[in-house]
């Protein structure tokens, strides 16, 4: 008689995998899923410091463009110098032909070297349809022109330029900005072209002026410094490569010893643009918001918390890579600049959405629910989209006005409300999280929803502490320059505006007059006041703080006025209406 095996125990079968192993093997995978994302985060970062964005030349264009130059009151490359020229001319720090790539620094040294041949290149920017017109140039293929072109009609572009420049900033109409936007660029490329500026020619001795090269010439045709820029440039022009770097070797070498450490800096400085460390940042932040709302997602869709785990674990090793490569970032540019971090509006939103990192990482250990790593990630790549923006074609490291210029008040002051900034938009954050969870998701339960409240309330405690001490020292410092203390400054007054806020949330909070729903939604609207304070008043064309009136600001900070007050209402739909009923968890009955 036959014996019947099992079918999984027959002794030539292998037993198939089940449910239990699969799961198993998937836990391990997500346990490594963070770390493998941490070391390609770093990894990436790492890749740009090793392959530098050389310059594909026989010419040594790599040290032409690590010299340091004067422009605009500061000792900088003159690689910053080409980007931020032809930022502003074209729009971007490259320029294409039909066959070739030209980098920055290829661009200008052909400019100063070459004009016959650079007055050709289509490398000026042109929008708006009635200049356009004015010039007779047809944009159906293209948006970018040359100077031959533009120089055609440069007696009317001249013209039109003085009548809009006689009209009031507010009153002007999109085409008289224009016409000032292309008059600016063509007097920026005639100056470049004939080497007015940057100058190019070092001190002779240490608190002396760096000089003009064209003038320094003709003043002194043997000037050591300005024969030599004057050999360079002329081996360049006839293509005479052994003898280029040669000379660019020479001179380098010349210029260490005369600078020192002002050409120390000026090649750290050449790094800090090739890494762009706020833009990597950027990419990190947006990867850090995905898998974060993936996580969120999962957390509703998925009884596998393994899974939700990996996907938030992996958005916080996003984010401490985003803060140490910021962090890199900021600390670049106080060396470069010997000043404290926070100088202008550039780095004030550079500094706040490092800052929001901070406070996010800190939220994320107290709550595992991923928020604040989300909201680190929002503010971190919104801030640095600001600073993208406001960074645009000009030097941000550029001279103070010297009534400003004090490290200690500029370290103590306008740090310590940008903290309170950062603090109370952060809050402010929080509080459209409980909204849209609460609103739109069964995410948030009773304790969640406690949780949170608390953690919008100890912001707001802290945000009311540094905005009110910055304020204070902005008055004393205020008092020690110009003899008054308050001086009803637009810039003093949305100060003063973030700490009434604050306080009003406090003690509407102490007084019972609000409760959890309450303090969020009156935190939305302190993302109103911080916007105004921060970067509204700025916008008026008065005060101390003023930097000028500027339309697109006007209408992006009124979409985002619009935006927080829509949230708001949501904010006080009828609970009846929210998913989230809030109701407490019960705990399980003891057996």
């Amino acid at each position: 008689m036959l014996r019947s095996y099992p079918r999984h125990a027959h002794p030539l079968r292998h037993p198939p995998c089940t449910n239990t192993e699969t799961e198993r093997t998937m836990k391990n995978a997500l346990k490594y899923l963070p770390w493998i994302v941490f070391v390609l985060a770093i990894l990436s970062v790492g890749q740009k410091l090793a392959s530098p964005d050389t310059v594909d030349s026989q010419f040594n264009l790599e040290a032409f463009r690590q010299l340091p130059v004067s422009a605009n009151g500061r000792t900088k490359p003159l690689d910053t110098v080409a980007r931020n020229s032809l930022m502003s001319i074209s729009g971007r720090q490259s320029m294409r032909t039909d066959d070739k790539k030209f980098t920055a620094i290829e661009w200008y040294i052909e400019l100063i070297t070459n004009p016959k041949q650079a007055i050709q290149r289509n490398v000026f920017r042109i929008d708006h349809p009635d200049v356009l017109a004015m010039l007779k140039l047809d944009a159906e293929k293209r948006t970018r022109f040359s100077f031959e072109e533009v120089l055609t009609a440069s007696e009317e572009i001249n013209n039109q330029a003085i009548r809009a420049s006689q009209t009031k900033a507010k009153a002007r109409d999109p085409f008289q900005r224009a016409i000032l936007v292309l008059n600016e660029r063509m007097m920026l490329f005639s100056r470049l072209t004939q080497l007015e500026m940057p100058y190019l020619v070092p001190p002779i001795s240490s608190g002396e002026d760096w000089r003009p090269f064209v003038e320094t010439l003709s003043l002194n045709p043997d000037d050591p410094d300005a024969r030599a820029l004057l050999n360079i440039l002329q081996s360049y022009r006839d293509n005479e490569v052994l003898a280029f770097n040669e000379q660019i070797a020479q001179f380098t070498q010349q210029i260490d010893n005369e600078l020192g450490y002002v050409a120390k800096k000026s090649r750290y400085e050449v790094i800090f643009n090739y890494v762009q460390p706020f833009y990597t940042a950027l990419v990190l932040y947006v990867m850090a918001f995905l898998f974060g709302c993936f996580g969120l997602l999962s957390s509703q869709l998925s009884s596998k918390k393994e899974l939700t785990r990996a996907l938030l674990n992996s958005m916080t090793a996003l984010i401490v890579v985003a803060f140490v490569v910021q962090t890199i970032g900021i600390t670049s540019r106080v060396y470069l600049q010997g000043r404290p971090p926070i100088t202008n509006l550039y780095s004030s939103a550079v500094f706040i959405g490092w800052f929001g990192a901070i406070l996010g990482l800190i939220i994320d250990r107290q709550m595992k629910i991923g928020l604040g790593g989300i909201m680190a990630s929002v503010i971190g790549f919104g801030t640095l989209i600001i600073a993208h923006n406001l960074g645009g074609s000009n030097d941000t490291m550029g001279m103070m006005q010297a009534v400003l210029d004090s490290n200690f008040w500029l370290a103590t002051h306008v740090v310590v409300v940008t903290i309170g900034y950062s603090a109370t938009f952060f809050a402010g954050f929080l509080g459209i999280s409980y909204v849209l969870l609460g609103v739109f998701t069964k995410t948030l339960d009773h304790e969640r929803g406690k949780s949170l409240t608390k953690m919008v309330y100890g912001i707001i405690c802290f945000a009311t502490l540094t905005s009110f001490v910055g304020t204070v020292l902005g008055g004393i410092w205020a008092d020690q320059s110009w003899g008054r203390f308050w001086g009803w400054d637009a810039k003093e007054n949305g100060a003063a505006l973030i700490v009434l806020m604050n306080l009003l949330i406090l003690h509407a909070r102490w007084g019972g007059m609000v409760k959890d729903r309450g303090v969020v939604v009156l935190a939305i609207s302190c993302n109103i006041v911080t916007a105004w304070s921060w970067f509204g008043t700025n916008m008026l064309g008065v005060g101390l703080h003023s930097y000028g009136f500027t339309q697109s600001a006007v209408f992006w900070i009124a979409m985002f006025v619009l935006s927080q007050l829509v949230l708001m209402g949501i904010g006080l739909l009828p609970m009846s209406l929210w998913r989230s009923k809030f109701q407490r968890v019960k705990p399980a009955p003891k057996s």
